[in-house]
């Protein structure tokens, strides 16, 4: 045996459905769909894990493993001009920003943004500074401080 001369087996290829074509060919007029309804309009049906109202499986079963949303680091943000308000010279600290009420949590740190402007000589400590933040600080003669 050659490889020219393989055949497929008698019955192992089927011609293709052609839907919607006459009455003769048993899948015309509604193509099999019968009458009416969601599974007979173009794009219906129902989501595979739908099971009519009942609570589905995958919302029934006990959820397992390891999630790291408990452990995601979330930080406090405050823009540069609402250093503002402090007076000149001042070391800004999480403490005093907390005092001021400012912020209200620490979380896992402070991060300051750049939005804004800063128009005073400041020494601001914070965990976290944006490179715009950065910018505004030196621009303004400030000094930052990474906690």
């Amino acid at each position: 045996m050659k490889l020219h001369e393989l055949e497929k087996n008698i019955g192992a290829t089927h011609p293709k459905k052609r839907v919607g074509r006459g009455s003769g060919s048993g899948l015309g007029k509604t193509s099999g769909k019968g009458q009416k309804g969601q599974n007979s309009r173009s794009g219906g049906g129902v989501n595979p894990v739908f099971e009519g109202g009942q609570l589905p499986l995958y919302r029934r079963i006990p959820k397992r493993g390891f999630k790291n949303a408990r452990f995601k680091t979330v930080y406090a943000c405050i823009n540069v001009e609402e250093l503002n308000r402090f007076e000149e010279g001042t070391v800004i600290t999480p403490a005093l920003l907390r005092e001021t009420g400012i912020i209200k949590n620490q979380l896992s740190g402070i991060k300051i943004l750049g939005q804004g402007k800063l128009e005073k000589k400041l020494t601001i400590q914070a965990h976290k500074f944006s490179k715009t933040a950065i910018e505004r600080i030196n621009e303004s003669g400030s000094k930052y401080e990474v906690i």
